[in-house]
Formats: C-alpha cells, structure tokens, sequence
C-alpha cells in the first residue's frame, strides 16, 4: 500500500463509534488517522490522494451512500476499504463481495476488532512492497542480458547442462560457458542459485495477492 501518504480514514457518522475508533487506531503509533462523518466531507477533503485504508459505513447518509463510496475507491489499488455492516441484504452482501472490499466488519464496530484487521491490512501492505522492491531490483539486474543470454539462463534454469544448452541452441559448449561467465557478470550473481533467485523473482513477484473478504475478522 503505497497510495499518497498511507493515512488511516474512518467514514463513520456516529461520533462516539468514529471516536473510540480513532483513539483505538492512532494509540501507541504514528500512524496519521483522519476521521468524518459522512462519504461527502471526505470526498471534499480530497482523501482519496493519501488513504491507504477506509473504512466507512455501508449505510451513510448523504447524498454517497457505501455502495457509491465502494464503487468510487474500487479502482484505487493503493487503497483497502473495510466496510462496517449489520443486517445485510442478500444483494448487499453480493455487492460488498464483489464489489472490492477487503474485509467486511459487523457493526456497531468493535475498536479491538478494527484495531486487528488494520493491522493485519498494513503488515500485509508492508510485506507486498518489499516483494515489489526485490522483483524491480531483479529486473534491473537482468535487463542487462542480451536475447541469447536470456535463451541460456531459461536453458540454465530448465537444469540443462553446457552442452545440453549448446545442442538446444546451437552453439559451441565454448560459446555456452562464455554467455554463462556474462550472465554471472552482468547480473551480479555470486553463484547459480542466486542468479536463479533473480529470475524467479522477476517473472513471477508481479502481481498483488487477491483480495480477501472476511466476516468478521
């Protein structure tokens, strides 16, 4: 989660329950919380430029009710929405599913319980970057590579020998072991299994995990 400045948004319009979340979410770190009371003040406010949790009301009021509000950040992958919901129709629970949430809490909302799950969200967040920060760096190691040296490292990591590879590729076992010493130089790798390491990060740490919609925490 790296949208803006990764701050923490409650859309809740009950002031005691925005309250005791806010305090809940904000104690002990220093996390920026932001807290409104309708899906309006915080459109007005811009939020969708550092939010990288909301966490707001199926049932607002306003003019922007959940669904809308949902449908509106569904397209920002920098951004978990958390929807807080009691007594769910069957094409509520549908939409919310569908619709990108990443976890669904019931309400009235339980400040340990939200506590828990955006944490969980931010970890997570945390842990995703680091993959994305290895899998840029493994690119930029192999970019580097000619198309052949390209075809010998795959041959490489397909378990073939030298002069597997130079049959496959037609090529001297010499000429094999010269694009071998390249790839080694031109990656940086100290040996084989780093340098295979290096190619399984960057054609397969691309994409986020799926999102998870959970009852309940």
């Amino acid at each position: 989660m790296t949208n803006g400045g990764g701050h923490i948004h409650l859309v809740l319009p009950d002031a005691t329950e925005r309250a005791a979340c806010f305090r809940m979410l904000a104690a002990g770190t220093g996390r920026v919380v932001r807290s409104f009371a309708s899906a309006e003040a915080w459109i007005e406010a811009e939020g969708e430029d550092s939010c990288a949790i909301l966490l707001f009301h199926w049932r607002l009021p306003g003019a922007t009710n959940g669904a809308a509000l949902l449908g509106r950040v569904a397209a920002r992958p920098g951004i978990a929405a958390f929807v807080a919901a009691e007594q769910l129709s069957v094409a509520e629970s549908r939409a919310i599913l569908c619709g990108g949430a990443r976890d669904l809490l019931p309400a009235p909302l339980d400040p340990r319980l939200v506590r828990r799950a955006v944490d969980a969200a931010l970890a997570e967040g945390r842990l995703r970057q680091a993959m994305l920060d290895r899998h840029r760096e493994a690119e930029a190691r192999l970019a580097a590579l000619t198309p052949r040296e390209r075809a010998v490292l795959d041959a490489i990591a397909a378990g073939l020998g030298n002069k597997a590879i130079a049959r496959q590729l037609e090529l001297s076992p010499r000429t094999v072991e010269v694009h071998r010493a390249n790839i080694m130089r031109r990656a940086g790798a100290g040996n084989v299994a780093e340098l295979l390491r290096l190619q399984f990060i960057a054609e397969f740490v691309r994409d986020a995990p799926p999102k998870r919609v959970r009852f309940g925490g």
